[in-house]
């Protein structure tokens, strides 16, 4: 891959998104939409209105909007991005590009039937050198856009994550009582398994999640395994694993 950085603290700086921007054309992150065109079909009518963060030069968007999905708000922090794809989707009516922050969204309450992230929540977490500890500030600032998107979120509307980490990973982020959401989990992919994480505003978590909730709320996380077998995510420059 011609645009990895040469440390994945990088992914977080706007400046490397900019420049990479500048000359790459598309790139998707975790397959393109091809891959999970049948489960997105299960939980998105055509007819809804979607937000997109950290679109980047995915061709996701454009796919879906061929699709028939026609009210697609994309946003992205690199401005050279949203000018890029603002430009390349110029005749495609009903699909609109902000520059915007994802811990500041700027869209009134309940403006979204879905909100839908592809490998942006794994790029923020890059500092983080294994899945099993997470800092104050990664931790604060993934509360801090979850907690956006519960609110953007109308009712009986779905948040839609897609990601390489799976649930033992990924449900402590998500497992949260105030964010007001139930969880559902799907796999896919050939060989390299993703998922895709399915949450519902309105719903109440599953016993087994609330469970999981007042664990993670009440004790601390387990100790990281201290051996490469017993590893279930690779402990170094993990989200360089995106895509291979």
């Amino acid at each position: 891959m011609d645009h990895l950085p040469d440390e994945n603290l990088r992914y977080k700086d706007v400046d490397y998104w900019d420049e990479r921007y500048t000359t790459e054309q598309c790139y998707d992150w975790l397959g393109g939409f091809s891959k999970f065109q049948h489960l997105m079909g299960k939980h998105i009518k055509k007819e809804e209105s979607i937000l997109v963060l950290g679109c980047g030069n995915s061709s996701m968007s454009g796919d879906m909007y061929s699709a028939g999905y026609h009210s697609i708000t994309n946003i992205d922090y690199s401005s050279v991005c949203i000018s890029a794809m603002s430009a390349r989707y110029r005749d495609s009516p009903g699909m609109t590009w902000q520059q915007m922050d994802v811990r500041q969204l700027s869209f009134p309450d309940a403006s979204f039937d879905v909100v839908l992230e592809k490998a942006t929540l794994d790029a923020l977490m890059v500092e983080e050198k294994s899945p099993w500890t997470m800092s104050q500030q990664t931790a604060t600032f993934i509360h801090q856009t979850l907690f956006q998107i519960s609110r953007c979120l109308k009712p009986g509307g779905r948040f839609i994550s897609i990601t390489f980490a799976n649930p033992f990973f990924r449900k402590r982020l998500y497992a949260r009582t105030e964010y007001n959401w139930s969880i559902k989990d799907y796999t896919y992919g050939d060989g390299f398994e993703y998922y895709m994480y399915v949450l519902t505003k309105g719903e109440q978590l599953c016993a087994e999640d609330a469970a999981l909730e007042r664990k993670w709320m009440e004790d601390p996380p387990p100790n990281p395994p201290t051996s490469q077998k017993e590893m279930s995510e690779p402990e170094d420059d993990f989200l360089s694993a995106i895509g291979l």
